[in-house]
């Protein structure tokens, strides 16, 4: 059976952190190591080691890289656009007295509260259709994603916070005037005072391109986004320039914003990633070779920043792709095809593609999403991962189950342990986690979790705890997915 090492340092018994709520999203990043690899030969065991760290503090202020120190770092063609990546936690008001078990826990469920939206969206565009139209059910509880962004919007540009996430499609910011608007970092947008904004006709193109469009007295196009909390927003749909450091975009759609209640709180507003013809990618997708890629790295408040890269720069050598499939009924989610995993090196023999299949009707399958934390596979497939892992790690000391995980170990006193590799098969691709991305610390004491987790319902999740230390590529126009291990030095 092969191996792989986990190393344990004592984690430091006091750590202050930030308790993120914006916009009161499900995520969970809790890192609490530096990753080094050492990978041997294919023909003997495989051995990799994790130095643990104590979590460091966040940051007390944002930072971000000016247009020309970023362009001292690299160099990127002309049809490249680069923009960088902050954690969520850095743009909340809340103290930074929260405990680092208390703020895991909050993170499971804000977690699990996107689980079960981004499900229930999937189970809805599954259901038969009726002769009704209805607002749009966004696939984020909340409205909320795991980073966000600095973009300039309007003629002359207003710098505004704007969370990122893969599992929307509608680009949308508060605006004056507000009917009502929640509290955000920066003043909220004044479409007024840009030259470049404009509202869209009830009949054009893109107002039609909306799920379920709506019309005033003015002949003006309105849009609905709702989200599983019952938070909403409602405004016109129009077009704006926005800007990124140097490149400037003309006429993207989004939402503006008068009407925007719920849990909502911090950021502007939110940037679609999806996969959706309305989402950003959907849009300017051209511009940039329909191809983008992240590489989310910093989770903790350390010197080494996330990016997310659209254009041909975005797709790295190492990268290994997988064909994206299409759901007929709900064109968001970037579905894969998952047709086994591996544990120790054998495959667990009850994993089969019939576990995890895309039916025609848009039942089950399998999503890669940013903004989910921990992986979820159907409770049959969980099971029979969950049972391999144990079987491979007899040796250790278990530990009582914690929040959603029902495998934990006491890794308290420990300088390192081995546990069974983790190999997930894709079609076509092969993706070998490190052990750092399924062997989670809950606690400051030494208790660590399997991390993955089962799924109630047919849809299966892939979550950013298991891409930690790739850059993942959406490649559009190849109609394909990537993993880049060891991608993240852009």
């Amino acid at each position: 059976m092969f191996t792989t090492f986990l190393s344990l340092f004592p984690s430091s018994p006091s750590l202050s952190t930030m308790e993120g709520k914006l916009m009161a999203i499900p995520f969970l990043f809790i890192i609490f190591f530096t990753l080094h690899l050492t990978v041997t030969t294919s023909d003997s065991p495989q051995y990799q080691t994790l130095t643990i760290q104590p979590l460091p503090q966040l940051p007390q202020s944002l930072s971000w890289l000016t247009a020309n120190e970023l362009e001292q770092q690299q160099s990127t063609p002309s049809n490249t656009l680069t923009v960088q990546l902050q954690h969520v936690d850095l743009l909340s008001s809340s103290s930074f007295n929260a405990t680092p078990n208390a703020l895991f826990k909050l993170r499971l469920q804000r977690d699990a509260l996107r689980v079960k939206s981004l499900s229930l969206l999937a189970a809805l565009s599954a259901a038969p259709a009726k002769d009704f139209s209805s607002s749009i059910i966004s696939g984020l509880a909340q409205g909320s994603g795991e980073y966000f962004t600095r973009i300039g919007i309007g003629t002359p540009p207003k710098y505004l916070y704007l969370v990122l996430d893969t599992g929307s499609d509608i680009l949308w910011i508060q605006c004056l005037p507000c009917a009502k608007c929640y509290s955000q970092s920066d003043p909220v947008f004044d479409p007024s005072k840009s030259s470049t904004f404009a509202t869209l006709s009830c009949d054009s193109t893109l107002c039609r391109q909306l799920d379920s469009p709506g019309c005033n007295n003015h002949n003006k196009c309105l849009y609905q986004v709702s989200y599983g909390d019952g938070s909403f927003t409602i405004g016109e749909f129009s077009t704006e320039t926005l800007k990124f450091r140097k490149t400037s975009i003309n006429s993207v759609a989004f939402g503006c914003g008068h009407d925007n209640e719920g849990l909502f709180t911090g950021a502007a507003g939110l940037l679609g990633l999806g996969k959706g013809k309305l989402s950003f990618p959907g849009q300017v997708g051209n511009r940039f070779g329909q191809k983008f890629s992240y590489c989310l790295v910093d989770r903790t408040g350390s010197a080494k920043p996330s990016y997310i890269v659209f254009g041909e720069s975005a797709i790295t050598r190492n990268a290994i792709f997988t064909p994206l499939l299409t759901n007929p009924k709900l064109s968001t989610f970037y579905y894969v095809e998952l047709i086994g995993i591996s544990v120790g090196g054998t495959k667990v023999p009850a994993i089969t593609p019939e576990l995890f299949k895309l039916d025609a009707e848009g039942n089950g399958g399998v999503i890669v999403d940013s903004g989910t934390s921990v992986t979820r596979l159907t409770q049959p497939g969980y099971v029979a991962v969950r049972d391999a892992f144990r079987l491979g790690t007899k040796d250790l000391i278990r530990a009582p189950d914690f929040s959603l995980f029902d495998t934990c170990f006491d890794l308290s006193g420990k300088a390192k342990v081995k546990v069974p590799t983790v190999v997930l098969h894709f079609a076509g691709a092969d993706v070998a986690l490190p052990a750092a991305n399924y062997m989670i610390p809950v606690n400051g004491e030494g208790r660590y979790c399997f991390g993955f987790a089962g799924a109630n319902n047919g849809l299966s999740i892939i979550g950013n705890i298991q891409q930690q230390g790739f850059r993942v590529v959406f490649d559009l126009v190849g109609n394909r997915l990537g993993f880049a291990p060891r991608g993240c030095s852009y």
